[in-house]
C-alpha cells in the first residue's frame, strides 16, 4: 500500500455505487485538490510513499484487542492511517469510520453532531464483537480532535471501552456541550485515558472561559490519566496524513518534517504502550507508562509527562446499584440523597431509569423495578413515560390501587398517551 492507496478513498467516504470510470474521475479529483499546495515533485513522491499496509496480506491466528478510531471534524476514515497502521502491526485489530454527522451539510459541532460520531463508535464496536479475530472484550476508542470528545463521551455510558485515547481531543475545548449533555462527567469516566497534547498556547490565545478550573482532565478522579504534551506539535499535526505527508513545505513552523516524525514515533510508542499496559495487561507497557520523559531515552525536552492514579469508587450506576444492594431497594429515595450528596456530579437520566426498571423486571424483581421507577418519578417529575412505566410496574405485581394513579398521572402530563388510556381500562379505571 501507499498512501495515495488511502487517499483516494476520500473520494467515495459513504458513497460505493459508483461506476468505475466514474469513481477513477472522483478519486482523481479528490488527490489533486489535497496536493494541490506541494511542488509536483514532492506531491509524487508523498503519494507514492510506501505504508505498512500490504494488500491481501494473510491474517494471523488467533484473536487480538480492538481500537476504534474515530477522527476529526469532517474527516475522513484514514487520516491517521499511519498510526492505525502502526498498531495493527502491533496485534491489534483497527476500524474506523469517517467524521459524518447526521445531516446532508456533514458534521456539526454542537451536541447533535458529537452524538452522532458516539453512535458511529457504539456502532463499531458492536461490528466489532462479530468478528471472529477481534477481541473485542480488550477494547480502547482512540479520538482525534472531535473524535477525541466524541469518544470520551462514549466511554461515559459504554462500559465495553476499556480505554481510551486523545489526540488533543475537543473534550478540553468545548466545555459547553459537554454541559449540555448533562449525563457526561468527569466523576462517569472510569476508563484510564492516555492525552496526548500539543504544545499549550499562550495566556491570550486562549478562548475565553477555559482555565485549570474548567477543565475537564482536571476533574477526573475515577480513571488513570497520563497527559503527554509534545513540544514540536500544534494541532493539526495530529493528523498525520494532512497534517504532516501532505503539509506544504511554509507550513511546519519551527519544526521540520524531520522533527515532527521524531515526535511522531515517540507518539506511537506511548499509545502502543498504554494499550499494551491496560488492553493485554503487559508489564513492558506499564513499566514505560511509569518513567519520565528523561528516562524514556527520548530526545531532551520532546515532550512532558504528567500521570494521575484513579482514587476511590466512582459515582456510578453501577456504584448506586451496589450500594442499593446492600440498603435494599426499598430505600432508593435515601440512598439515591446520600449517594449524590457525596457526589454532586451524579444523576441518572430518565431513560437509564426506565431501562434499569424494566430490566429488573424481566428478571422477575417486580419490587425493586417499582423501586428504582418510583425513584424515576420523584426525580422527573414531568415524564409522563417515567409515570407510564411504573403503572405498569405496579399492575404486575397486583397493585390496582397505585397502578391507577400512576397511570392516571401519566395521562395529565401527556393527554396524548393512548398506553395510559387502554391500560385504564383494562383496569376498569377512568382516566
Amino acid at each position: 500500500m501507499n498512501a495515495s492507496d488511502y487517499l483516494r478513498l476520500g473520494a467515495t467516504t459513504d458513497d460505493f455505487e459508483h461506476a468505475a470510470p466514474e469513481r477513477a474521475t472522483l478519486e482523481a479529483a479528490y488527490v489533486s485538490g489535497r496536493v494541490s499546495g506541494l511542488t509536483h515533485e514532492r506531491a509524487e513522491a508523498e503519494l507514492a510513499a510506501a505504508m505498512l499496509g500490504r494488500r491481501d496480506a494473510v491474517a494471523s491466528s488467533g484473536t487480538f484487542p480492538v481500537v476504534i478510531y474515530a477522527p476529526s471534524f469532517r474527516a475522513p476514515s484514514f487520516e491517521n492511517a499511519d498510526l492505525c497502521e502502526y498498531l495493527a502491526s502491533y496485534g491489534y485489530v483497527v476500524i474506523a469510520s469517517p467524521s459524518t454527522g447526521q445531516r446532508p451539510s456533514g458534521m456539526t459541532d454542537d451536541l447533535e453532531g458529537v452524538e452522532s460520531q458516539v453512535s458511529d463508535v457504539q456502532f463499531l464496536i458492536g461490528y466489532a464483537h462479530r468478528l471472529a479475530h477481534a477481541d473485542a472484550d480488550h477494547l480502547a476508542v482512540m479520538g482525534y480532535s472531535w473524535g477525541g470528545l466524541a469518544n470520551v463521551m462514549a466511554a461515559a455510558s459504554d462500559t465495553r471501552i476499556g480505554a481510551l485515547i486523545s489526540l488533543d481531543g475537543s473534550v478540553r475545548t468545548y466545555p459547553q456541550v459537554i454541559e449540555q449533555s448533562r449525563s457526561v462527567t468527569p466523576d462517569r469516566i472510569t476508563a484510564p485515558l492516555l492525552y496526548v497534547a500539543a504544545t499549550p498556547k499562550e495566556m491570550e490565545d486562549l478562548p475565553a472561559g477555559l482555565n485549570e478550573e474548567t477543565s475537564f482532565l482536571n476533574k477526573m478522579k475515577y480513571a488513570d490519566l497520563y497527559r503527554v504534551t509534545l513540544a514540536p506539535y500544534i494541532h493539526s499535526n495530529f493528523s498525520v496524513m494532512f497534517g504532516q505527508r501532505l503539509l506544504a513545505d511554509a507550513s511546519y513552523g519551527n519544526y521540520d518534517k524531520d522533527e515532527l516524525s521524531i515526535a511522531n514515533g515517540w507518539l506511537e510508542t506511548y499509545v502502543r504502550s498504554f494499550l499494551d499496559a491496560y488492553l493485554k495487561d503487559d508489564a513492558t507497557g506499564r513499566t514505560f507508562l511509569e518513567k519520565s520523559a528523561s528516562q524514556t531515552g527520548a530526545p531532551p525536552h520532546l515532550f512532558t509527562v504528567h500521570a494521575t492514579k484513579a482514587q476511590g469508587i466512582p459515582p456510578t450506576r453501577a456504584a448506586f446499584a451496589a450500594e442499593l444492594a446492600r440498603e435494599g431497594f426499598d430505600q432508593a429515595s435515601t440512598v439515591y440523597r446520600s449517594f449524590q450528596k457525596r457526589h454532586p456530579g451524579f444523576g441518572l437520566a430518565d431513560e437509564e431509569m426506565t431501562h434499569w426498571g424494566y430490566k429488573l423486571l424481566g428478571d422477575g424483581d417486580t419490587r425493586s423495578a417499582i423501586a428504582i421507577m418510583r425513584l424515576d418519578t420523584e426525580l422527573n417529575t414531568e415524564s409522563w413515560n417515567a409515570f407510564d412505566s411504573l403503572g405498569e410496574a405496579y399492575a404486575k405485581d397486583g397493585n390496582r390501587a397505585s397502578a391507577i394513579e400512576a397511570y392516571r398521572k401519566s395521562l395529565a402530563l401527556n393527554p396524548e398517551n393512548g398506553n395510559a388510556v387502554s391500560r385504564l381500562a383494562a383496569l376498569r379505571a377512568k382516566p
